[in-house]
């Protein structure tokens, strides 16, 4: 039995501005199928899109998207979502994208900031993430005191955090990661980019110490191996290694699960030398519209099938019928009515 907001996610809250122009990768200097914090002249990016172009506003966030994925497989009034926005009407749109897919907005509200944008460059099948954090990386400790968010944390039986939270929010990561320890229930993380363990490697290891599942994909799991001098460049062999990591609850083994895209899902888990390998299904080229978002419906469906008590086996199923789903709509996007996914 699943109860009220049995799922708590935490991350950063953004609202997307989806363009297909691959001119613009070299004019902002970024690469195809990457994601990064915006310098420099990046920062122009979003002014540009709005004057120049005619994007396609989608509510986004890498935590926020799975949240909603999660969601999607779980019973109405399931999930919640924590994280900071400003005080406008981007931060409405989020809402109210929020509230049609049943996820419940636990937003701080942060007056002095507008709400955070990711420009999202499609080009083929690849799609690349330019974010300004605005708001999202305002996010004070001080919102997890609040009686209706401590609510929220204390019914919760599964929580959820997005990597790229890990660049201004580590000591509310912890507040949740050791909440989770000490009332057994179960914390997942995914890794979101590979600048997150190349840049962010300490706040990183301190919150992977309590994660008892780990969600990346191939060129995170690289940028892991190399931070960590893992030396092997196989894919299986990290998902084993971040498998046997430290952790605080030794009891309980970390499942560790790697997409590579349309190629087969590695999961590794930390008591045992083996691996299991889940073949993804093939989409034809005519039938993906949009592959931003598709890793974080993936993670959704993983967690959303965990929180319901399925096993690995039905939860990699889960994440890869919600990410098949993802890559035939336009943005981070399911179809509605709902379909059985679990």
């Amino acid at each position: 039995m699943v109860g009220k907001y049995a799922f708590v996610a935490m991350g950063n809250p953004l609202l997307d501005m989806q363009v297909t122009d691959e001119s613009l990768l070299a004019k902002y200097n970024l690469k195809a199928n990457d994601a990064i914090l915006a310098e420099g002249k990046q920062k122009e990016i979003y002014t540009d899109l709005e004057q120049n172009y005619k994007p396609v506003y989608v509510a986004g966030g890498a935590a926020q998207n799975a949240a909603r994925g999660a969601q999607y497989v779980l019973p109405d009034n399931s999930t919640a979502y924590i994280g900071a926005v400003g005080k406008d009407a981007l931060a409405d749109q989020l809402r109210a994208a929020n509230d049609r897919e049943g996820l419940y907005s636990a937003y701080q509200v942060v007056e002095d900031a507008p709400t955070g944008a990711c420009a999202v460059v499609l080009s083929g099948h690849n799609r690349s993430l330019c974010t300004e954090l605005g708001a999202a990386e305002k996010f004070d400790k001080s919102h997890l005191e609040k009686q209706e968010i401590k609510e929220l944390i204390e019914g919760a039986k599964f929580f959820y955090l997005g990597g790229f939270f890990l660049t201004h929010g580590v000591e509310s990561a912890l507040i949740l990661a050791k909440h989770s320890h000490e009332n057994k229930k179960t914390f997942a993380m995914n890794l979101s980019a590979p600048f997150i363990p190349q840049f962010f490697k300490s706040q990183l290891n301190q919150v992977l110490e309590y994660a008892d599942i780990v969600i990346g994909n191939e060129s995170e799991a690289a940028a892991f191996a190399e931070s960590h001098s893992l030396k092997t460049t196989d894919v299986v062999e990290i998902a084993k290694k971040i498998a046997t990591f430290d952790k605080v609850n030794s009891d309980r083994p970390r499942v560790v699960v790697i997409t590579q895209g349309a190629e087969s899902t590695i999961v590794a888990k930390g008591d045992s030398d083996k691996h299991e390998v889940y073949t993804v299904s093939k989409i034809a080229d005519d039938q993906i519209v949009d592959t931003n978002g598709a890793g974080d419906a993936f993670a959704g469906g993983f967690c959303g099938a965990i929180t319901a008590g399925k096993s690995v086996a039905e939860a990699v199923e889960a994440g890869h019928k919600m990410g098949a789903m993802c890559v035939g709509q336009v943005g981070p996007a399911f179809k509605f009515p709902k379909v059985q996914v679990l």
